[in-house]
């Protein structure tokens, strides 16, 4: 089966263990399921981990791709979250430079004054009196960033700093209408989904260490029946050979949902109808575009742009490689988070705030490269405005299910691995098991994005291959759409071809994922997802 994989590299599993248990059922493996994956594995929690679908596969993907205190927390009072933020910041900074490195990002300023009196409504969480906000002006947005670099504590990166727009050296914004550029520390990452990998992979290595169970089934579904997991492939294709398999079945010691935005679709399986009647979560959309149009990219410079639409939203302008990062929106969201689509509307308004910022380029719909799309995993609040709904995490506990269970409400890529120590420390407690670890001083090895090099005919060299080889055997591979968007992010490289999602076909032929004679219709579907979900054509 080679989409369930245990894998026993340096396995050991010591029946004679003081403390051995049942395996704790994981649900879900993006950034927060993968993170407390990981730190159960240091503490030598035995574990199995099912995803319905590939890593990082939901939200994970569709991020801003930052690793940031969140700033704009401040002014809903939010100061303990904005130090925990920072202080992960400042962790991986330090344990993940593969993955995470700083930014220095501008915030465009128009007035001296501006926006306390909106700033303070939204600090002690009364209704805003009117649906656009009056612009921040200087003296706010400088007390803010005061307030940001105190919190931070960290002397690695420098401190804020304030220039005349017209300064030397700054990106040429539109002059006439901001007047000051203010320019903070944070940091960015770019590639969630290879770090989430990263994540994993050292929880399987932390198990082997600990000599302790590891299993990650993807492409699988669990229900429970009383005090029994049951697992299946949700994989019905032709190719498919888990089905033929039996079922896996056992009593978890406990199960953690950490499904995201589908939190509350996973509880309606295995919680009693009361519990799964509750509405936990209240999601908001996010689209973000991509742009290879050289003239944004090179008006960046070394700079990041956090502005603000007219709206008072923030919109962030991000380096991306080669290309330029635009995002994000804020809207409500119901429904199914994998039926989440970037509209007109949200293309529109990011092109406008983008236009509104840097009038020079003229950005225009035939400049973007592609749209995605996703749902963040936010409480169900009566929160006035979709900016006003916390982005706090916690954990839930369901008192009325047979076996201890918990739900991870919120979270987002920053605050994964405090969110996955706070997980930890509540169930080896439920458990009676002690910590003999932390992940708090243990780097993350890895790498941000697996090289490969294209010829002139849009192929992958032979090194390129073999690369792709070796990261399907070891990176829990199993479909095309697994190897282009979520370990090679071929997706954003603007030298994505036909003949190169052959090539990448025809690997996964050689390591019994797919069959030659569905070498045509894979690549056929994969071209098809990408036109409809990030509008692009290949």
């Amino acid at each position: 089966m080679r989409n369930m994989r245990l894998f026993t590299s340096g396995f050991r599993y010591n029946p004679d263990m003081s403390n051995v248990i049942e395996p704790v059922l994981i649900l879900g493996a993006g950034i927060n399921g993968a993170a407390i994956a990981r730190e159960l594995a240091i503490n030598g929690v035995p574990l199995r981990i099912v995803e319905q679908r590939d890593l990082a596969s939901g939200t994970t993907a569709y991020s801003s791709r930052l690793i940031h205190g969140g700033l704009r927390y401040l002014e809903f009072g939010e100061l303990d979250l904005v130090r925990e933020s920072l202080a992960e910041r400042t962790h991986w900074l330090q344990y993940a430079p593969d993955f995470v490195r700083p930014l220095r990002l501008l915030i465009p300023v128009t007035s001296r004054a501006g926006g306390f009196l909106a700033g303070a409504r939204r600090f002690f969480g009364w209704k805003p009196r009117k649906a656009a906000s009056e612009p921040r002006g200087l003296w706010m947005i400088r007390l803010g960033l005061r307030m940001y670099d105190w919190y931070a504590h960290d002397r690695t990166l420098p401190r804020h700093r304030v220039h005349r727009s017209d300064a030397i050296g700054m990106p040429a914004v539109d002059r006439r209408k901001y007047r000051w550029l203010c320019e903070f520390s944070d940091a960015q990452m770019l590639a969630p989904e290879r770090f989430t990998v990263a994540l994993l992979a050292d929880a399987r290595a932390a198990a082997a260490e600990r000599g302790s169970l590891f299993e990650l089934l993807t492409y699988h579904t669990a229900e429970l029946q009383d005090k029994t997991a049951i697992v299946t492939s949700n994989r019905r294709d032709a190719n498919d050979t888990s089905s033929v398999s039996k079922e896996i079945r056992w009593s978890p010691s406990a199960i953690i949902n950490a499904t995201g935005a589908w939190v509350d679709q996973t509880l309606a399986q295995i919680a009693p109808r009361e519990s799964a009647l509750k509405q936990r979560i209240a999601g908001t959309q996010g689209t973000h575009l991509l742009s290879w149009h050289p003239g944004l990219r090179q008006a960046l410079g070394d700079f990041a742009f956090y502005g603000e639409a007219d709206d008072g939203r923030p919109v962030f302008i991000l380096p991306f490689g080669d290309a330029t990062l635009i995002g994000t929106t804020d809207e409500p969201f119901s429904g199914n988070p994998d039926d989440a689509r970037a509209s007109q509307t949200e293309i529109e308004y990011l092109l406008a705030t983008v236009n509104a910022t840097l009038p020079s380029v003229k950005l225009s719909l035939a400049d973007i490269g592609l749209h995605y799309c996703g749902v963040r995993p936010l409480p169900h609040t009566d929160a006035t405005t979709t900016a006003a709904i916390t982005r706090r995490h916690w954990l839930e506990e369901h008192q009325d299910c047979a076996v201890p269970t918990y739900s991870v409400i919120g979270g987002k890529l920053t605050t994964c691995r405090s969110l996955a120590q706070q997980t930890a420390q509540t169930l080896l407690e439920t458990l009676q098991l002690p910590r003999v670890g932390s992940s708090q001083a243990r780097p993350l090895p890895g790498a941000e994005q697996v090289a490969v090099v294209f010829d002139s005919a849009g192929c992958l060299n032979a090194a390129s291959i073999e690369s792709v080889r070796q990261l399907i055997a070891d990176e829990w591979v199993t479909t095309l759409e697994d190897l282009v968007e979520r370990r090679l992010m071929l997706h954003f490289d603007q030298r994505l071809s036909v003949r190169c999602l052959e090539q990448l076909a025809k690997r996964l032929v050689a390591s019994c994922n797919l069959r030659d004679e569905q070498v045509g219709a894979a690549v056929a579907s994969y071209r098809q997802r990408l036109a409809e979900r990030f509008g692009r054509n290949v």
